[in-house]
């Protein structure tokens, strides 16, 4: 499938310009300045930052925003399909025509902008456009120098879960990736913060008191956990009773949670209960811990009463939930879990096997479409973790090896790239 709006970015400004990145913002700034600042004639923003569960967060206050009648613009990375899907412009993803406009525009100013920051800013020119009640911002990577840190009075900051990733750029311990974290606090928002390690929460209240960011954390200021088949979230002056979240996982109750809690911290929404009810239970992000259940692709696994997820995972954090979830689904049901698992090259392979590999029965490690770790050393580390594992050329020659087992729970991860290819071959 073509995607046209990204072919136009990368000849304006080159390939996606991701780790490596310098970290200096001020050619950015000058673009955006010469554009006529687009990104300070927004609707309220709250910005998101955090390791994992930043889209699935989103997801769910978009789906909260909406069932509240709000009009929302969102900026989110990565994507799967099409470059398109970063960008929600009032309600609706935006199309070819006015995302190659606004990289021309962009690209007239300065050319040589990375392309992320093309993106953010052509995410800026959209949204300052178009008229809408909120903006979702999620950072590229980091927070400090992120691109889309040049917002700077955002109605709320949140802070998802922080873990370790991206540690050439970011730094080797959680507290300096909580460092990066914490840059997009800023005095007198209110920042939303997910349940944290506690040298990096440490990070997160020390900046907070710095500049006068009033703090909202889980378990002090809010909290939200299940009760009775229910979601609670509670502050200390409301309480929210709400069905579970449509997205599947224990980790999705955390998320939904900080949704919740987003637009229950103090800013410019008062939102109805039904609002959160609604949004909670109908929110959808494709390639989180999601089931494929009438394609093609998984109708052998079908065939043999098992059953296929598909989730773009790709770090240990996210490997941890996957492996609680998998061990849940197992207590509950029984059979086999397989782990089908490509990973990019620039990932820590030995910290994503080593947490997945306590919720399976055996790995079955394949490549990837772009540069990716050899399915060899995958099942090698696999083996290390005493995880019976095989290697396969192709996803499909993955399923077939899976299909062998009986009613397998067959769980393919470990990058958005194997995701998608999923999601495609299932819908083919």
């Amino acid at each position: 499938m073509r995607d046209a709006a990204r072919e136009r970015f990368e000849a304006l400004f080159g390939p996606e310009f991701g780790h490596g990145k310098a970290f200096d913002l001020a050619r950015l700034r000058a673009a955006l300045s010469t554009l006529g600042n687009p990104q300070n004639k927004l609707p309220p923003v709250i910005h998101v930052a955090g390791t994992n569960g930043k889209g699935s967060t989103i997801a769910f206050m978009r789906a909260i925003a909406e069932a509240a009648g709000l009009s929302l613009h969102a900026f989110t990375k990565p994507h799967l399909f099409s470059l398109n899907e970063r960008f929600v412009v009032a309600g609706k993803t935006a199309n070819d025509a006015a995302l190659i406009d606004a990289a021309e525009r962009i690209a007239r100013i300065d050319s040589a902008l990375t392309q992320f920051d093309a993106q953010v800013a052509a995410a800026f020119l959209l949204f300052a456009e178009t008229p809408a009640d909120l903006v979702l911002l999620e950072t590229g990577m980091g927070g400090r120098d992120d691109s889309t840190n040049v917002i700077a009075a955002p109605a709320a900051a949140i802070i998802t879960p922080i873990g370790l990733d991206h540690q050439d750029a970011l730094g080797a311990t959680l507290t300096e990736i909580a460092a990066h974290k914490a840059g997009i606090l800023k005095p007198n928002a209110p920042v939303v913060i997910a349940c944290q390690p506690p040298e990096a929460m440490a990070v997160l209240e020390a900046r907070a008191e710095e500049i006068g960011a009033p703090l909202f954390r889980c378990g002090v200021e809010w909290d939200a956990f299940e009760s009775k088949g229910r979601l609670v979230v509670q502050t200390e002056t409301r309480a929210l009773d709400l069905p579970l979240p449509a997205l599947h996982g224990a980790h999705q109750i955390d998320n939904a949670g900080l949704a919740c809690a987003a637009f229950l911290a103090p800013g410019p929404f008062n939102l109805a209960d039904d609002a959160f009810a609604d949004g909670v239970s109908r929110a959808r992000w494709a390639a989180r811990l999601q089931p494929l259940t009438r394609g093609s692709l998984s109708a052998p696994i079908r065939a043999m009463g098992g059953e296929l997820w598909v989730d773009g995972g790709h770090n240990a954090h996210a490997a941890q939930a996957l492996a609680r979830a998998l061990n849940d689904m197992k207590a509950r049901r029984g059979g086999a879990n397989v782990a089908i698992v490509g990973l990019r090259q620039r990932k820590d392979a030995a910290a994503f096997i080593a947490e997945i590999a306590r919720g399976v029965d055996h790995i079955i490690a394949a490549p990837l479409a772009e540069a990716h770790i050899a399915p060899e050393d995958i099942a090698a580390l696999a083996r290390k973790h005493d995880v019976s594992a095989a290697i396969a050329p192709t996803l499909g020659a993955a399923m077939q090896s899976a299909a062998q087992f009986p009613a397998p729970r067959v769980l393919i991860c470990g990058s958005l790239l194997i995701a998608a290819e999923a999601l495609a071959a299932e819908t083919a």
